[in-house]
């Protein structure tokens, strides 16, 4: 029998169709982006976190030459979280991808094995998190749940 399978996303034109509080995570986001340590594959990204607490912690890519030693930007910026604000659940994460010499207007959405993390603390929390993934311009996505990437998630609750 064969099924189909719907998401629900949420679609931004660009940065001006948000709200206060979206613009200043995806302000943080892009900051956090021109740190990024990406000297293999040029193309940066930053994360901001919101957190229950109204803190927002923001990240970016770390590589390494032995790859696969570095890490993106979400899982950077979950797992510090994580380590200083253990009590804390994430809200929102907000992730800015693009090349470092130039910019694309397609979404920088985030990699299988950060919505496996993102999952996890979901999984934890026992509350959804929003996410939305950018470029530095052009079109902005929002999901309501790492459910909406990873629709055939595996958690603990398989455990």
């Amino acid at each position: 029998m064969e099924k189909n399978l719907n998401i629900r996303y949420q679609e931004f034109e660009n940065d001006t169709q948000l709200n206060a509080l979206e613009k200043k995570l995806f302000a943080a986001a892009s900051a956090a982006r021109l740190q990024a340590y990406a000297p293999y594959s040029h193309f940066l990204v930053g994360c901001a976190i919101l957190l229950d607490n109204g803190e927002i912690i923001s990240g970016n890519n770390q590589e390494n030459a032995a790859y696969p030693s570095g890490l993106c930007a979400e899982r950077t910026t979950i797992f510090w979280t994580s380590a200083n604000y253990p009590d804390a659940k994430i809200k929102t994460i907000f992730v800015v991808g693009a090349p470092e010499n130039g910019e694309t207007k397609f979404p920088t959405p985030p990699c299988g094995a950060c919505r496996q993390s993102i999952l996890e603390y979901e999984s934890q929390q026992q509350e959804s998190i929003e996410i939305y993934f950018a470029s530095t311009s052009g079109i902005i996505c929002k999901t309501f749940s790492v459910k909406d990437l990873l629709p055939f998630s595996f958690d603990r609750s398989f455990l």
